[in-house]
């Protein structure tokens, strides 16, 4: 039992996304959003946050964090959750954030995502990016999307993650999954052995950075389903986002490769629903057809927003539509609406 297993608790019966344990504060929850100091904790002194913190590490673990002073891992505390952990140190002590993990992988249907983002599991090749801020829920939405193949599909899936926070079951599919820097030692390293390793799905948990992304691409040009995510905001600025990551004078030919491998970028963000009680996503929605690809090609990415706005049929949708339509149906007020449409689009 540690010391924390009580706040844990209380994070699991509330519905906490986040667990704050600083030096100098109370411990605070974060819950639909909103951070909440239990307030019948005392605040943590230098000495009360490193018991807290230190006895969940294994005694490598301390001396790696002893080295880089921040630190990131997994843990799972049996009968309570599973949790994502970054530690690191700040002005007036330790501190770390806990990341709440459900045990349970929930179905595309479950989370509510739009019926046409299914389709993405039955591709057989391209580049899948799901894009949006930290605890956006991209990850929760990609562990739903290679569920949704293992349930129906025979596929050979790998994922690398940094670090692992749903661990999956095989069920149609067979499932491999690799943690940096545990069982790899870099995204790049487990990428480029995926591609020897016969996978059909390669899942990056992250596209970090220019090797990273240029091997993703390439593994979806070789005829992978590669899934990954990004932190930025927009479909249009994604595609400028890796674009630019590379050298001027190999632009060209990524935008050629990207035309050519990318299948769809769903970009989303959490909103708080009406009731106060949970939070729903707004999803902006882009498959890669003849004119993204040529948009892509030519650089004129800046023309994607308008075509994604004239492609409904094809089931896209913008930003301003996903939020709108979630407003119509009752399901957040006005006021964050108004908030979650993007500024290119107010006055519109």
């Amino acid at each position: 039992m540690y010391k924390l297993d009580k706040i844990f608790r209380t994070a699991v019966q509330y519905g906490a996304s986040d667990v704050y344990v600083a030096t100098g504060s109370k411990p605070i929850l974060r819950i639909n959003g909103d951070l909440i100091p239990i307030a019948e904790h005392p605040e943590l002194t230098k000495k009360m946050a490193e018991e807290y913190i230190l006895e969940l590490l294994t005694e490598k673990q301390k001396e790696q964090f002893q080295k880089t002073l921040d630190f990131d891992y997994s843990l799972e505390i049996e009968g309570i959750s599973r949790f994502r952990i970054n530690v690191f140190v700040q002005k007036k002590g330790i501190s770390a954030v806990f990341r709440l993990v459900s045990s349970e992988v929930k179905t595309m249907d479950q989370l509510n995502l739009p019926k046409q983002m299914k389709k993405t599991t039955k591709f057989k090749n391209g580049l899948v990016i799901v894009t949006g801020p930290t605890g956006s829920g991209k990850t929760t939405t990609l562990a739903s999307m290679i569920n949704e193949i293992n349930k129906n599909e025979k596929k050979h899936i790998i994922t690398i993650e940094d670090p692992i926070e749903y661990t999956h079951t095989n069920q149609k599919s067979l499932i491999q999954q690799r943690e940096v820097p545990i069982h790899t030692h870099s995204f790049t390293n487990a990428l480029r052995s995926a591609l020897r390793e016969a996978p059909d799905v390669i899942l990056v948990g992250e596209m970090r950075d220019l090797e990273t992304m240029q091997l993703a691409i390439t593994a979806a040009e070789t005829g992978h389903l590669v899934f990954a995510t990004l932190h930025t905001s927009g479909c249009a600025n994604s595609i400028s986002r890796i674009i630019d990551a590379f050298p001027v004078n190999q632009q060209a030919q990524v935008r050629t490769q990207l035309s050519e491998s990318l299948s769809a970028v769903f970009w989303q963000s959490l909103i708080k629903t009406k009731d106060k009680k949970g939070r729903i996503a707004a999803i902006e929605i882009m498959f890669a057809n003849s004119a993204i690809s040529n948009t892509i090609r030519k650089g004129t990415t800046h023309q994607i927003n308008s075509i994604i706005e004239t492609s409904t049929r094809e089931g896209m949708q913008t930003m301003k539509k996903a939020v709108t339509d979630l407003f119509n149906a009752g399901l957040i007020t006005e006021e964050d609406a108004l908030l979650n449409i993007p500024k290119e689009f107010e006055d519109q």
